[in-house]
């Protein structure tokens, strides 16, 4: 007979013959082999012989075994039978060694639970996982929101052993912060770390609790929870709550910084090791935590810095005979301010500002209030300026100066016996590090002039003034730093030296991320620096100067300017390139080309009339700031070498209307015109260099855009000083415009060591110097 599918081999043998199944072996036959001749053909007992099972698709189960409300190991099974005949199988498990699985409608059956989405928090790669284990925000979700669902559509059948109980928090998290062993620390603030020279610990070493609904949520939960960015936090109990307090928040920024200064806390992650000098990380816990009286003291210290918008009125100090200007009253009264709350600075004014006087008025004020002995740190050949400085500033105070090592002359000593009048001590770095008589007294103040001598932390010199005690440190030096920013960081390390007690850190999270453009770092430095540093600049401060800031925009080329640019600049490197095997025989050829990319860096158009459409955003730059500066009140004075460009910037400002003045070596009536614009006509002057670069006085302007760089430094000074110049009682704002990634900004990499090349190759300007070498051009064209 003809069959609708094929019969399986075990049927086919029991057709072939009968079968015969002894009384006592019922049981088996009913539990072992009908379920699994019931899946390969349909059995039927018309008598009721025995009991054929009837046969019933898979259903899926999910076990979770809760270790607590943050975990759940979650086991996926898949059933066939009830009762006594149930049979269950892993997920992931494949093998059917008594056949009794139906592969076809397992899947199914997994396709139908998938489609669902009902399981889909808890998909691994868009499949179910055999056995899972689920923590932290997805145990909440589970136990809360998932398990309910599953039950309540009757796809899975799902058991659960010891649930927890999930409630959501009625209240908000509390912090409390408290410090570890305060009393160790020095109430001044300065010194080194435990172990290591100065007075006392740098640092506080706090306990940081967050509470919500009176039960303890640990620092590291919180800090994970943020980090992975988990909407809420879920605790072993069942409480959860969100994380977007914005507290939290502030807090994970808060360990995060410290964690870049001090390291972690391995012995205790609920632990938060903060700078005594940190006025951000003490204003922020502050703001968003209960502190206890131990490190209260320390958060209104850094609270008083912080809200420190004009700093309060100090009397002159008795004694002080000089009128101090206002910025050095403010310069004082910042001295003073630090030392009362036991701090140090860095007192990092221009050059002939009267850091000295200030200092002076420091000292003074300090010894009328009952200070011990200041030390005074000086280069050799400034030690007797110092004795001078004093003697015309302050001629109340005793001033010694250090001629030779106190060890010849008693030790410490003869040192002490000798502060028993004075009221200063002046030495040399030299001495200084020679003479062990300095560590060896308590000194009210310490103050570094020219404090660059001492930017290597790893110098005897540096080793030595940190092993000077004293509750108050100032560095004077107008260059905080010269090369490195890790030089700032040897000065900090003396005056405070908490604040970043680590050079290898301070490299790693301050110099390289400032180094690499990241905003957020420097801003980060600045913030923490602010209070301890104060700098201000003859153009700040000296208005019968004329003050000078120089600033290099780079200006990116529209995209299809740059299109035409590099075809322009392959075409003519190739050119060039190849005229430089005889260099001497084409010099005019070379300069013609490098004029040619020249212009082209500028506008398209002035290369290829059939480009005047293209934008140029050198120009875009230009008059985007002319717009702003004019807005404001400002003047300014436009050079340019190429007055085919000139002109074009003419044409531009009218159309955006701005009125310009215009001088070429062609404009007629020069003085009206020049006159016309220092009576106010008009806000911009367009010169050419050739025309105007000398031979003009215009300190009408306060703003000079260098269009095209010619890289002769002398021309180019020239130029700037039509308007800063004597007579200027404005600072004067100097900027230069180069076009990124062209001939421009290859020169202006160049331009130290190749002044005169510049000079010769591009300006035109007669002959050519015998510096010239095809190196120096073939170096414009490098990668």
């Amino acid at each position: 007979a003809g069959l609708a599918r094929p019969l399986p081999t075990a049927a086919a043998r029991l057709a072939q013959e009968p079968l015969w199944v002894p009384a006592p072996a019922r049981e088996r036959l009913e539990a072992d082999y009908l379920p699994r001749l019931v899946r390969q053909l349909p059995v039927a007992s018309p008598d009721d012989a025995v009991r054929v099972p009837r046969v019933e698709p898979p259903r899926l189960a999910l076990v979770v075994d809760w270790a607590e409300a943050t975990r759940a190991v979650l086991r996926w099974r898949l059933v066939y039978g009830r009762g006594e005949g149930r049979e269950e199988y892993p997920l992931d498990e494949t093998e059917d060694p008594r056949g009794l699985r139906d592969e076809v409608a397992e899947q199914s059956l997994l396709a139908g639970v998938l489609s669902s989405g009902l399981v889909d928090p808890l998909l691994r790669r868009g499949t179910l996982p055999g056995h899972d284990e689920v923590v932290g925000a997805a145990a909440l979700a589970l136990g809360r929101w998932v398990l309910p669902a599953l039950r309540e559509s009757g796809l899975v059948e799902v058991r659960e052993s010891s649930p927890p109980t999930f409630r959501e928090a009625e209240g908000a998290p509390s912090i409390h912060v408290g410090a570890e062993g305060a009393e160790g620390g020095d109430a001044t603030g300065a010194g080194a770390a435990p172990g290591g020279p100065g007075t006392g610990q740098d640092w506080l070493d706090l306990w940081v609790s967050v509470r919500i609904d009176d039960e303890q949520v640990p620092l590291p939960t919180v800090l994970e929870a943020l980090t992975l960015g988990e909407p809420l936090i879920v605790l072993p109990s069942g409480l959860f709550f969100p994380t977007d307090h914005p507290a939290l928040a502030r807090l994970r920024e808060l360990v995060q910084a410290a964690a870049e200064i001090h390291g972690t806390g391995e012995d205790d992650e609920d632990a938060l090791r903060v700078s005594v000098d940190d006025v951000d990380a003490w204003t922020t816990l502050a703001e968003i935590a209960e502190i206890d009286r131990a490190a209260a003291a320390w958060a209104e210290r850094a609270e008083a810095l912080r809200d420190l918008e004009e700093l309060p009125e100090r009397p002159v100090p008795p004694g002080l005979v000089t009128e101090l200007r206002a910025y050095q009253r403010t310069g004082f009264s910042w001295l003073g301010f630090l030392r009362e709350h036991g701090l140090g600075g860095v007192l990092a004014d221009d050059m002939g500002l009267g850091k000295t006087l200030q200092v002076l008025a420091a000292i003074a004020e300090a010894r009328a209030a009952g200070s011990a002995p200041f030390l005074v740190v000086a280069p050799t050949s400034v030690v007797g300026a110092w004795v001078a400085e004093a003697a015309r500033h302050a001629p109340g105070l005793e001033v010694v100066a250090a001629t030779g090592s106190w060890s010849r002359h008693g030790g410490p000593a003869e040192l002490a016996r000798r502060l028993e009048t004075a009221d200063v001590v002046v030495t040399s770095y030299t001495l200084l590090r020679l003479d062990d008589a300095y560590a060896a007294h308590d000194w009210g103040g310490l103050v570094l002039d020219e404090a660059q001598h001492v930017k290597n932390h790893r110098s005897k010199g540096h080793a030595a003034v940190r092993a000077i005690r004293a509750p108050f440190r100032v560095a004077v030096t107008g260059t905080p730093f010269e090369n490195r920013l890790l030089e700032l960081w040897s000065l900090l390390s003396i005056t405070n030296p908490g604040l970043y007690p680590h050079p290898a850190r301070f490299t790693r999270h301050v110099v390289r991320p400032i180094e690499a453009g990241e905003e957020e770092a420097l801003a980060r430095l600045r913030r923490r620096l602010r209070p301890f540093l104060l700098r201000r600049t003859k153009e700040v401060v000296a208005a019968d100067l004329p003050p000078k800031q120089e600033q290099v925009l780079e200006v990116e080329l529209a995209p299809r300017h740059r299109t035409l640019y590099d075809t322009h600049l392959q075409r003519e490197r190739q050119r060039i390139l190849g005229l430089l095997e005889d260099f001497e025989e084409n010099r005019v050829a070379v300069f013609a080309a490098l004029t040619r990319l020249r212009r082209l860096a500028l506008h398209a158009g002035l290369v290829d009339a059939e480009h005047e459409g293209l934008p140029s955003a050198k120009l875009d730059v230009l008059v985007d700031h002319l717009h702003e500066l004019a807005a404001e009140g400002h003047r300014a004075l436009v050079f340019s070498q190429f007055t085919s460009f000139l002109a074009l910037v003419r044409d531009r400002l009218d159309a955006e209307g701005i009125a310009s003045a215009y001088l070429d070596g062609s404009t007629r009536n020069r003085p009206a015109v020049v006159e016309g614009f220092r009576a106010g006509e008009q806000p911009v002057f367009l010169i050419s260099l050739k025309a105007g670069g000398v031979g003009l006085t215009l300190t009408e302007a306060d703003y000079v855009f260098v269009l095209d760089p010619w890289w002769n430094p002398a021309v180019e000074a020239q130029a700037v000083d039509r308007a800063h110049r004597i007579g200027q009682t404005r600072p004067v704002h100097v900027y230069r415009l180069v076009s990124a990634e062209t001939i421009e900004e290859k020169v202006m990499a160049l331009k130290e060591q190749k002044a005169q090349l510049f000079a010769d190759v591009l300006d035109g300007g007669g002959g050519f110097g015998t510096a010239i070498g095809a190196d120096d051009i073939r170096a414009l064209f490098e990668d």
